[in-house]
């Protein structure tokens, strides 16, 4: 009697740690990282040796399984290869969270499913096998960190001295005087940009206002914002928009020269979802002397109008990037009640954003938080959008492009920028700026 053909048997229920390390790169086998993201980008966890995930692992953390609807569920695990996939891996740090996401991919009909039982803290102590993880992960803080670093402790990539956290939106002070995270200070935007055109303010206009928030170049800034309910016909949608608010601060700032700024991944509400205490205290900043340099330290990171115009005429090695809505893209809407012409920059690449001006759901996932980074270089990627190329983001007065800018940044892309005026600017003169509506003609 011969045994049968082995790639037709069932595999085992378990993998071990050297059948997964000489599989890595199969492509039909699809593995799955169950824990939180904060540990898929980078942060350790649970007493790891190291911090990351396994080269080619996708993130599907436990948690969406009791916070996100069933046909949401599905449809992730599908958008992610799980359910595609002739054999599935599962892997984490506790035997309770991979056992919950088999058991509903056995309810959804994915039947090959393996468990390294090793997990995370296995995998990680040994220094020979290979990580994967989001460069810059450390600037992209999570909600855990925030409380211990509050409550005095020094968590892992503490700042090296002073910090301060702010509460970013746009002139909404009733929303961070409701209440908000112990300690924080108020930041409105519009000390950083112009109402008047949205760019950033002169040098002159954001060393006043650093100093006045007692920020200096070595200070550690820990961005937030809130996102609450709203739509885009109000007269200033801006201000629900708290995590591009923070982003577009973090933006300036760098732009200005502030060496370290964090942002609080998911904001205000991955705080209080988390039960985290908040107050009502109206801090009020303590200003300096002196922010310490000639603002701009870093011009590059914000580009005006010629520079745009550079990166059209070089396509091969640059990249504008356009970060709105299709409907934006094709000319449909403008996207703003204050823009009139609708259409995109001639010759842009389209970045996607989300449903509208005021959203990023493209590049968030269904908790807020941002999306796994492979996931958003990918798409880049398959747009030729490339770390290799001089990239700038634009959208309609760079808010956006803003939060794309600072995940690029995460990325540790080496030349990213924001086109500053964006379709606001380039759109007042459509003469001596190439405009185009419809959808692009494929090349």
């Amino acid at each position: 009697m011969t045994s049968a053909d082995p790639s037709s048997r069932v595999p085992d229920s378990n993998i071990s740690l050297t059948e997964l390390r000489q599989r890595l790169g199969d492509p039909h086998l699809a593995i799955a990282d169950v824990r939180a993201l904060p540990a898929y980008n980078g942060w350790r966890s649970g007493g790891a040796a190291r911090g990351g995930h396994i080269p080619g692992a996708v993130a599907f953390p436990s948690a969406w399984l009791q916070s996100v609807d069933a046909p949401e569920v599905e449809r992730l695990l599908g958008s992610k290869g799980i359910l595609a996939s002739r054999e599935v891996v599962l892997y984490g740090d506790r035997a309770e969270d991979t056992l919950a996401l088999r058991s509903r991919l056995a309810q959804l009909g994915q039947t090959g499913v393996r468990i390294y039982e090793g997990g995370w803290t296995e995998w990680a102590a040994d220094a020979t096998l290979p990580v994967d993880r989001l460069p810059n992960y450390e600037k992209l803080v999570h909600a855990e960190w925030l409380r211990e670093l509050l409550e005095g402790g020094r968590p892992e990539a503490a700042p090296a001295g002073r910090f301060l956290v702010f509460h970013v939106n746009f002139g909404v002070p009733e929303e961070y005087e409701e209440n908000h995270i112990p300690g924080a200070l108020y930041l409105d935007t519009n000390r950083l940009e112009n109402p008047r055109d949205w760019n950033r303010r002169t040098p002159e206009e954001l060393d006043v206002a650093l100093r006045f928030f007692g920020i200096t170049p070595d200070t550690t800034v820990i961005l937030y914002g809130r996102d609450t309910e709203g739509h885009a016909n109000e007269k200033w949608p801006g201000r629900r928009a708290g995590q591009i608010a923070a982003c577009r601060a973090a933006l300036i700032l760098r732009y200005a020269g502030v060496d370290d700024i964090r942002l609080l991944d998911g904001g205000y509400d991955h705080w209080v979802q988390a039960g985290n205490p908040l107050e009502t205290v109206l801090n009020e900043p303590e200003p300096v002397a002196s922010f310490g340099m000639q603002i701009p330290v870093r011009p590059q990171v914000i580009i005006d109008i010629d520079e745009a115009k550079q990166i059209l005429a070089d396509r091969e090695q640059a990249a504008l990037v356009s970060v709105r809505t299709w409907r934006e893209h094709i000319g449909a809407v403008s996207g703003y009640n204050y823009i009139g012409p609708a259409g995109r920059i001639a010759g842009d690449v389209w970045g996607n954003c989300g449903s509208d001006a005021y959203h990023m759901e493209h590049y968030r996932n269904v908790d807020n938080t941002m999306r796994a980074y492979p996931e958003i270089a990918a798409n880049w990627r398959d747009a030729g959008i490339t770390a290799d190329k001089w990239v700038a983001f634009y959208c309609g007065t760079g808010w956006r492009a803003g939060e794309t800018w600072f995940y690029a940044h995460l990325m540790d892309w080496p030349r990213i920028a924001v086109y500053d005026g964006g379709w606001f600017e380039w759109s007042q003169d459509p003469v001596s700026n190439p405009i185009e509506v419809g959808e692009p003609v494929a090349v």
